[in-house]
Formats: structure tokens, C-alpha cells, sequence
């Protein structure tokens, strides 16, 4: 398997004033921003031929040459964890992910990922995103189901890194949330960073990374709307802390104030019953990925991936769509 490990970069208007970190760390999302500042401090970065510090400000027209350091083994043993492969071939594999699967191995989380899994069914993955997370271009919350595409190539990484850092991959959710929305549609633009009451979590700030989702409501019952949501960027627990934000959280999500904690503004008996009832069946968030679609890195050819609801999803909505 080809690895490049040297590539080339030209800065553009848009890069102008932007620090020479953020600039890669944007480009290649799979990589944190300490790692960029780590490979700068060793000499791994060059901008128009010359060393240059973390915090440097880039302008248009400059050309950033980056080595990356080879890639360690994965230790990962391959796990048999059924899967639902949607579509493979020898670049990439997209899975139908089930909601209470981490998706690579990380603090507290060892064992029983998405990532150990695929090892075991298809093989060596890419090395791109290091041994922790070989393969992973983007990811999904242990609790949230739906579509992955995973690459099995550095070429194939890299390429699918860059549709996503650009915004020409598209992923489309489906949710199930408290409350009835005044408006059909929207977009919740903020920024996003840590909570500091709970550094696990995320929350809406005056600073921080930017976060762009479009909404569209599907369809009312009565106290929780049917909504489907399009990401434009792709941050950490982006939907969840947005639709908190908005005052309709994500139906059964426990750390974004999405569970019983809603019913006592239900003021009809009926429905608060009804909720209790369909929070024992939800026992994650009603949050599922159900639409991918980006450009084959290799073929060039666009491809689209739609997964159906999983069955705990669909049977809260039958048990809604009975009580209208």
C-alpha cells in the first residue's frame, strides 16, 4: 500500500491571517491541532521553504510542505462483532452503525469498537488517523446510529479528509425531538466549545469552534417533532448541543437534558404517560445518521448511502403515530 507521507499545500484567500496549526488541523480534521504543533516544532513544516512557528499567519498564494512521521503498527486485535457493511471495496467500507457501539478505542474504551470489529471483516484499515483510530475519517457518538464511511487506504483518507474539511461530503439525520418548532425551518449557527462544568460535554459560547446545522421539520405529534438535519460543519455532540440550545432536545438523550426531565412542561396527563412510556423503549438518544454521500476517492464517481431507522426508532414513532 502507497503512503504518502510528504504532500504539498497551497494557501488560498480564504487562509489569509489563519495560524499555520488551525490551517492544518482544518485540513486534516483526523488530526488534533497539538499534533500539527508538535510536527512544526520538529521541522516537519515548512511554508515557502523555511521553518515557521505554530502561530505564524499565513497569506495567499504560500505553499506549506508537510512530512508526516511514519506510522507506528496497530496493536488492535480484531474482534467478531457483527456489523452492517452497506458497500465495500479495496479503498473504503461504509457501515450502518448501531446505536451503544464506540466507534474507536479511546479513555475507558479498549475493547468492542466499530474499529476492532471492521479489523476482523475487511482487513487492514488506513494508518492515516494513528493506531487508536485506523480508518476513522469521521464519527458518530456511542449512542447515535447510522452511516460511516471508513477508509482502508491512506491515499483513500486523505482524499475523504478533504471532502469533509471542505464541506462536499454530506450527512443528513433524522431526530426525534421535544416540543413543536415555531418555525418548519432553520439553521443554528454558534459556537461550540467545553463545558466547564463538565469537560465530557459541549455547549454553546461566545468563542470557540464554529457550528453550522440546517433543520427541517418532517412532522408534528403533538409534543415532540420529527426533524431532519443537515450538518454544513461536524463537531463533537454538534446536533445535540444545538437542538438543547434551541429548547428541543434530542428525545431520550441523557446528558442534553432530553429525558424525563422534559415531561413536567407537558401540561396534558395523556402525553406525560405517553413519554414516560416511549423514554422506557428510547433508552439513547433518537439520533440516527441516515444519508451519506460524498465522491469515491479513486472512481470520482458520487455515491449516496441511506440506512433505515433502527427498530427502537421506528417502533416510538408507530406508538406516536397510533396515539394522533
Amino acid at each position: 500500500m502507497t503512503q504518502p507521507r510528504k504532500i504539498t499545500l497551497k494557501t488560498e484567500p480564504a487562509h489569509s491571517h489563519v495560524r499555520l496549526d488551525r490551517f492544518l488541523q482544518q485540513r486534516f480534521p483526523e488530526y488534533s491541532r497539538s499534533f500539527f504543533q508538535k510536527l512544526i516544532e520538529q521541522g516537519r513544516v515548512r511554508v515557502n521553504g523555511k521553518n515557521a512557528k505554530p502561530a505564524f499567519k499565513l497569506t495567499p498564494g504560500q505553499q506549506v510542505d508537510v512530512e508526516f512521521p511514519e506510522p507506528a503498527e496497530t496493536n488492535l486485535e480484531p474482534e467478531n462483532i457483527p456489523l452492517n457493511i452497506i458497500y465495500q471495496d479495496e479503498h473504503i467500507v461504509v457501515v450502518n452503525k448501531p446505536a451503544g457501539m464506540v466507534v474507536h478505542p479511546g479513555a475507558g474504551v479498549r475493547r468492542h469498537t466499530l474499529v476492532h470489529a471492521l479489523l476482523y471483516h475487511v482487513g487492514a484499515l488506513s494508518s492515516v488517523g494513528g493506531e487508536s483510530r485506523p480508518g476513522i475519517v469521521h464519527r458518530l457518538d456511542k449512542n447515535t446510529s447510522g452511516l460511516l464511511v471508513v477508509a482502508r487506504t491512506d491515499e483513500a483518507h486523505y482524499a475523504l479528509s478533504k471532502q469533509f474539511a471542505s464541506r462536499q461530503a454530506h450527512r443528513q439525520y433524522l431526530a426525534l425531538v421535544w416540543h413543536l418548532f415555531d418555525e418548519p425551518e432553520g439553521t443554528i449557527e454558534t459556537f461550540l466549545n467545553r463545558s466547564k462544568r463538565d469537560r465530557k460535554k459541549f455547549t454553546v459560547a461566545d468563542r470557540g469552534k464554529r457550528a453550522i446545522t440546517h433543520y427541517r421539520v418532517q412532522q408534528n405529534f403533538g409534543f415532540l417533532s420529527l426533524v431532519e438535519l443537515r450538518l454544513e460543519t461536524g463537531r463533537t455532540h454538534q446536533i445535540r448541543v444545538h437542538l438543547s440550545a434551541m429548547h428541543h432536545p434530542v428525545f431520550g438523550d441523557p446528558d442534553y437534558h432530553g429525558r424525563s426531565s422534559q415531561i413536567t412542561q407537558l401540561p396534558r396527563s395523556a402525553d406525560r404517560q405517553l413519554a414516560h412510556r416511549l423514554l422506557k423503549m428510547m433508552p439513547h438518544q433518537a439520533l440516527h445518521a441516515y444519508r451519506l454521500q460524498f465522491v469515491h476517492p479513486f472512481t470520482r464517481k458520487m455515491l449516496s448511502f441511506q440506512a433505515p431507522l433502527p427498530e427502537d426508532f421506528r417502533q416510538v414513532l408507530q406508538e406516536l403515530e397510533s396515539s394522533l
